[in-house]
């Protein structure tokens, strides 16, 4: 039997995802999120969600572009601080001792520390509710080298991401590998 917890924002896991901006005068922000996902493959897209309420949701309005840097579970802290912080009131890279880095397709900045970003142009806004979702057409991928399997591919364990956890309101780093995706299941053909 299941325990029935009503309608609210309740899923495992959801990402922990850095988003940034840059606002009116050109100063850089990030802003950490958990609403968002891949929603599209052709063209590639990424998205977010976010309140009006917050110094993000402005910037990227006005810009029309947002990255997306992926924190490793090293990183939680700062992530975590550039979740709770408001931009709008101090500079959340410096106090974080992490770097701005500019992107190079869109009007936006990542945080160059961090192993993994998109870089995404919005194709598309949606008020939803409390929040807007934003479509953001991924122009780029771009991966440390460092974090590369020997393919050549971004390796998930080098990444290391994390995730979190809404109900729980706590963190998770992401666990060993359990199959081959499309292929594991043909078992069952």
């Amino acid at each position: 039997m299941k325990k029935s917890f009503g309608a609210q924002t309740l899923i495992f896991p959801t990402p922990v995802w850095c988003v940034g901006s840059y606002d009116k005068d050109g100063k850089p922000n990030v802003m950490t999120i958990a609403w968002g996902g891949i929603c599209c493959s052709k063209p590639p897209a990424v998205t977010i969600s976010l309140r009006r309420a917050t110094y993000t949701y402005h910037n990227i309005m006005a810009r029309g572009a947002y990255t997306i840097s992926v924190p490793s579970h090293e990183q939680a802290r700062a992530a975590d601080y550039f979740g709770m912080a408001s931009g709008k009131r101090e500079n959340k890279f410096e106090k974080a001792g992490l770097r701005p880095a500019k992107s190079d397709l869109v009007d936006a900045p990542y945080v160059a520390e961090f192993a993994m970003v998109l870089e995404c142009r919005v194709m598309h806004t949606y008020e939803i509710g409390l929040h807007t979702q934003f479509i953001g057409e991924i122009l780029d991928v771009k991966v440390d080298e460092a974090a590369l399997d020997e393919n050549g591919k971004p390796d998930m364990a080098k990444v290391a991401p994390f995730v979190y956890a809404p109900e729980l309101q706590h963190y998770f780093r992401i666990g060993d590998a359990v199959g081959p995706a499309f292929k594991i299941g043909k078992e069952l053909f």
